[in-house]
């Protein structure tokens, strides 16, 4: 099974690691590149090119020229310790046993603006950049045009031969994928909540629940559709009634 989910614009390079071990993002060279684009840019361009507050542009302006390659321990932490958002919360890695590391580490993917593709031990260094900011690389009119063949081609060569592929990230990050060339069908759970008397996705809810999945797959060696539809974690359970799309599971509560 491959999962890939969305980053985080929350990071944490603070809290004592519980696993030392670590490996380097294989689109490096390309995230290298990007940084060269960012450095370039003022902090009033930043806050112009990513919609953000002069303090966040002024913070990213410094992580942008901090940037610094070889990624060791001393400057860079694995992505699944660093983000820390909702999806995160959910996940919640600090728990995870070493054993579940190491196959989250063969099975779990988290797409990024900067670094592309990321298996959860890669180290990162501090960065925001969403996937959808329109910024020119290389002839590429946004990072889309920029990733997309580049991490299809990746996911494929990753994928076997009929791998369950579970997309629990946002439609933000997904759309980086070709769903065109992939190797295999993308399986998209969705999470309702229901509010004022409807099933609504409720994103707070929804992302939390990305993250349990995740875990849930990772706490039951989940390898399959069928089984993936036993998800029960936080109080969902499966819909077939609602699951009206092919290849979308909903599970509510």
């Amino acid at each position: 099974m491959k999962i890939i989910i969305s980053p985080a614009k929350s990071l944490d390079f603070d809290t004592e690691l519980t696993n030392k071990d670590f490996s380097v993002p294989y689109f490096l060279s390309e995230s290298k590149i990007i940084n060269e684009s960012l450095k370039k840019r003022t902090p009033s361009e930043l806050k112009s090119l990513m919609s953000i507050s002069d303090k966040l542009a002024n913070l990213n302006w410094k992580r942008n020229n901090s940037f610094k390659t070889p990624f060791d321990l001393d400057n860079a932490r694995p992505s699944i310790f660093t983000f820390n958002g909702d999806v995160y919360n959910g996940l919640d890695a600090f728990s995870l046993s070493n054993n579940q590391i190491k196959k989250a580490q063969n099975s779990l993917r988290i797409l990024s603006g900067l670094y592309g593709l990321l298996k959860p031990l890669d180290l990162i260094q501090p960065y925001r950049l969403e996937m959808g900011t329109k910024l020119d690389i290389e002839g590429s009119i946004n990072l889309y045009g920029f990733w997309k063949n580049k991490i299809t081609k990746k996911i494929n060569n990753e994928l076997i031969e009929d791998e369950l592929f579970v997309n629990l990230a946002s439609n933000e990050y997904s759309s980086v994928i070709d769903k065109k060339t992939l190797n295999t069908t993308m399986i998209s759970p969705s999470f309702k909540d229901m509010k004022n008397g409807k099933l609504k996705i409720i994103s707070f809810y929804a992302k939390k629940a990305r993250g349990m999945m995740v875990r849930y797959i990772l706490d039951n060696e989940i390898n399959n559709q069928e089984d993936l539809k036993g998800f029960d974690y936080g109080g969902y359970s499966y819909s077939l009634e609602e699951s009206e799309k092919i290849n979308e599971l909903v599970f509510i509560r």
